[in-house]
């Protein structure tokens, strides 16, 4: 670097103070957003949005205006829509909800 420049050092920006850290989310949250659910379940948002008002869907919770899904709740519900053939008992074939 040129003597005179007005870049600072590498010293003098390591001693700069630093901001507060943010705490980074955790790799597994426990809570989870639409988009992330629906990005858990492979579904599109928007039919996590419809389930909730038709039903069907998986438990969530609100948090004010917020809605959030728990990790565990999305597990329990795709674990209750498993099958082994179309004539297992349960198993039913619904016309679109469009």
């Amino acid at each position: 670097m040129a003597v005179g420049s007005s870049f600072p050092s590498r010293a003098a920006a390591a001693a700069a103070p630093q901001p507060a850290a943010v705490p980074a989310a955790p790799a597994n949250p426990e809570f989870l957003t639409t988009d992330e659910a629906g990005a858990f379940l492979r579904l599109s948002p928007r039919t996590l949005e419809k389930q909730r008002v038709l039903g069907g869907g998986p438990r969530f919770r609100k948090f004010g205006a917020r809605v959030v899904y728990a990790a565990a709740d999305l597990r329990a519900w795709a674990d209750s829509h498993t099958y082994g053939m179309t004539s297992d008992p349960g198993y039913v074939q619904r016309d679109s909800v469009r």
